[in-house]
């Protein structure tokens, strides 16, 4: 198989979805890799490391994915990437499709088979491509909304951890799965007051078992987050329905019982935010205000750390992506469910439950289009 890597285009990504020792491994199994020039700069990769693991480094996306059968990126294809995206074959990457009807539409459009990192699932329910980059985003959540309580960030000039004799600041996460548990594991860690909320009684009940004693667990509901808002000076989200739109925990409306100058992260705005209020933001403009509330909304946050993501994000997808280039595709899609529940679109149809039901789209089992 021909394996294409493009260079990231989407703002402010700055991972390559294959290590220099990946592409070794698949040439070695006798597969050929297309590197796109420049595609591991950002993530601490240069070309020549490519060239010495046997990959080829190409000069413009087109060539990538016309002479690929498969493309394996980090991020969804935008603009022109559609139109380049061939009939049959195979896009490996986060998609997060129920957050765009015209990301959707377009791998409809072109008989591709869309293969999402978010949504291979092992049978015990666990992501595992999703949570290499929910632990990083989980943390760096606590680190910069740390930053934005800050006074000259125009926060309350609260420190998190407050210091002998001064209380630190509380936190509260909504949702107590990767993202939401080591926002918690950083945020107590730095000495705040932690409040994690699920709506899963047992993993309430495992948080608590694991957390330290200044982390506090509470079911999620409308009533306890009203009741907690006033007392927050930072507020995660961190609700993640798979395949799915993530839903407002809080409106508009609740943000008044925030008090002046607190911070708002949401992690889920990727996949449409679990705070109404919250719209996607970029690095170089990470924050604005409603309410008197800072929202911090940056759609990719592990983009910021490019080289610890990269490493933590191929320990993962690798052995995925070694299956797909060395198997036949419905022997791979027959034997492993966990990569089953990852095909999102079936050449031209869509085979998610989910994806289907966000923009109302006829939904077709996988087993009936193979």
């Amino acid at each position: 198989m021909i394996v294409g890597i493009p260079k990231e285009i989407k703002k402010n990504e700055n991972r390559i979805s294959l290590t220099p020792f990946g592409a070794e491994e698949l040439i070695k199994s006798g597969n050929s890799v297309l590197i796109e020039k420049s595609a591991g700069n950002a993530s601490g990769f240069s070309d020549q490391d490519y060239i010495d693991s046997g990959a080829s480094i190409v000069s413009s996306p087109k060539e990538i994915y016309s002479n690929s059968d498969m493309i394996v990126k980090v991020k969804e294809p935008i603009g022109e990437e559609l139109n380049l995206i061939k009939e049959d074959q195979i896009v490996f990457t986060f998609f997060h499709f129920a957050a765009s009807e015209t990301l959707t539409k377009g791998m409809i459009d072109n008989g591709s088979i869309s293969i999402a990192y978010e949504t291979v699932q092992k049978k015990n329910g666990e992501l595992p491509l999703l949570v290499p980059m929910s632990e990083v985003a989980g943390r760096m959540a606590v680190q910069n909304g740390a930053k934005c309580l800050e006074a000259n960030m125009g926060g309350k000039g609260k420190l998190l951890s407050g210091v002998p004799g001064v209380e630190p600041a509380t936190v509260t996460i909504l949702g107590g799965g990767v993202v939401g548990a080591n926002a918690a594991k950083l945020a107590a860690g730095l000495g705040a007051k932690v409040n994690i909320l699920d709506i899963n009684p047992e993993r309430l009940r495992y948080l608590n078992d694991i957390m330290p004693s200044n982390v506090f667990t509470l079911y999620s509901n409308s009533h306890n987050i009203s009741e907690l808002l006033p007392k927050t000076d930072l507020l995660i989200g961190a609700v993640l329905i798979v395949g799915a739109k993530a839903p407002n925990l809080v409106t508009k409306d609740m943000l008044k019982y925030m008090g002046e100058k607190s911070v708002i992260v949401d992690v889920a705005v990727d996949q449409g935010g679990c705070v109404e209020t919250c719209k996607p933001t970029t690095h170089e403009k990470p924050t604005y205000e409603i309410e008197g509330i800072t929202h911090y909304c940056v759609a990719n946050m592990p983009g910021a750390v490019p080289y610890t993501s990269t490493l933590a994000l191929s320990n993962s997808t690798f052995k995925y992506i070694y299956k797909l280039a060395n198997n036949d595709l419905k022997e791979n899609l027959s034997s492993l469910d966990e990569l089953r529940s990852g095909v999102n679109i079936y050449k031209g149809h869509v085979t998610h439950k989910a994806v289907a039901e966000s923009f109302n789209l006829k939904y077709s089992s996988l087993t009936s289009v193979l």
